[in-house]
């Protein structure tokens, strides 16, 4: 196993991660900007671009290319988060140059023709729909609006239907040249690859790409700001889907790995402190869990479950009482526990190569160097019981964020919650 990290002259950087034996290679572009660079007044276009990227060159129209690579046996995804694009194939070690060859070319050259922008927006419009008829994912949209109030960073993955309907092939072009700037881009590969072989590559298919200086504009955005306010939509839905959330940490804060700790002993697996009593002991829900959203500059940490209506008056006390206790104790037997789950799943999860790679890409975007386990098992292993406890009652004390959707005349009010976990 091999980790290799270059990078070229224009700033475009280059990650591979080798193990031999393996058939497959997962290839892909990872850009640093997501729907957090966006203007509110564009919200959407990060997401549209996603999908407008695969829709033509002057050389191939959005057919041939999904041909050329599934013709291969190849398939093709990608993702738009709140800091990071991402464009990636998975394909036999036969297809390097394929893969290089059609990912350069609609990252460079892709012209977003104006009749699959009109086919592409209708589809983007049904996602917005069927997003809306999920009330299990609804609520985690209201809470990431409703941590950050009136901010690119709260604003809303998808976008709004308004927006998607006015975004132009102008738009497109403004925003791809604005933001997709070479330093900004890493390219990643995990399988049975020489990193040699595989920059000369990159280096040979990727020429086209504006020089920083050329990009037309500012890749920056606003600092995150946490404000919480109270998201409760009344809905007639057959469960309640409640969010009680924190201000978390950033992720190069220093303690990260005890938030990652933090997370897993209060809600992290069916060992977990919330799922032992609220479902194991009480039977009132299917599922809860805790979660942890990391940013550059801030972060969201919280619970979410689903219950029933009638249950939902039984189920915040116990959330509470369980959230309470994070900030008095935890046992050896946890923290061994929570340690082994974090490495372990981690271990395990780097045997799929498109984990590899994307792994790779975002590390190297957010931190400017590969992802190497050791050090991370030594950052994770070091943390303290009273480091977790310590951060408890940091995370615990700030202003509550209360999301819910569905029946919750029940359900207490913010103020209320938030007196009770101080008390």
């Amino acid at each position: 196993m091999s980790i290799q990290f270059s990078k070229l002259p224009n700033g475009l950087r280059i990650v591979t991660d080798s193990t031999s034996g393996i058939d497959s290679l997962a290839i892909g572009i990872w850009v640093g900007v997501g729907t957090r660079h966006e203007k509110l007044s564009e919200n959407g276009i990060a997401h549209m671009l996603e999908h407008m990227i695969f829709k033509g060159t002057p050389t191939r129209t959005s057919k041939q290319i999904s041909d050329l690579v599934e013709d291969a046996g190849g398939h093709f995804n990608a993702y738009t988060g709140r800091e990071t694009t991402a464009y990636y194939v998975r394909i036999l070690n036969d297809h390097l140059d394929l893969s290089l060859d059609v990912l350069s070319d609609m990252l460079q050259n892709s012209t977003f023709p104006e009749d699959e922008i009109e086919r592409e927006r209708a589809v983007i419009l049904q996602e917005i729909k069927m997003y809306e008829d999920n009330p299990d994912d609804l609520v985690f949209e209201y809470a990431q609006k409703s941590a950050f109030p009136e901010q690119a960073l709260g604003a809303s993955g998808l976008g709004t239907p308004e927006i998607v309907g006015k975004i132009s092939q102008t738009d497109l072009k403004k925003y791809i040249a604005t933001h997709y700037a070479p330093e900004r881009i890493v390219i990643s590969c995990a399988g049975d690859i020489d990193h040699d072989i595989f920059t000369k590559k990159v280096a040979h298919y990727f020429t086209k790409i504006p020089a920083p200086n050329q990009t037309g504009g500012d890749s920056g955005y606003c600092k995150a700001h946490y404000a919480p306010t109270a998201s409760r939509i009344d809905k007639d839905t057959e469960q309640a889907h409640i969010i009680m959330g924190f201000e978390g940490l950033a992720r190069l804060d220093p303690r990260y790995p005890a938030q990652r700790i933090l997370s897993n002993i209060l809600g992290g697996g069916t060992s977990s402190r919330l799922w032992q009593e609220v479902r194991e002991k009480h039977g009132l829900v299917y599922t809860i869990q805790s979660f942890q959203d990391s940013y550059q500059d801030g972060g969201l940490f919280g619970i979410y479950a689903g219950t029933g209506p009638d249950e939902l008056e039984k189920l915040v006390p116990l959330a509470i009482d369980q959230i309470r206790s994070m900030k008095d104790s935890v046992t050896d037997q946890e923290l061994t526990r929570a340690k082994t789950q974090i490495t372990s799943s981690t271990r395990m999860a780097r045997e799929k190569m498109m984990t590899r790679a994307d792994q790779q890409g975002r590390y190297v975007l957010n931190h400017g160097t590969p992802f190497e386990v050791s050090p991370f098992v030594e950052k994770v292993n070091a943390v303290t019981a009273q480091n977790v406890i310590d951060l408890a009652n940091d995370i615990f004390a700030r202003p509550l964020l209360l999301s819910a959707i569905g029946p919750i005349g029940k359900l207490i009010s913010t103020e209320d919650i938030q007196n009770k976990l101080i008390s």
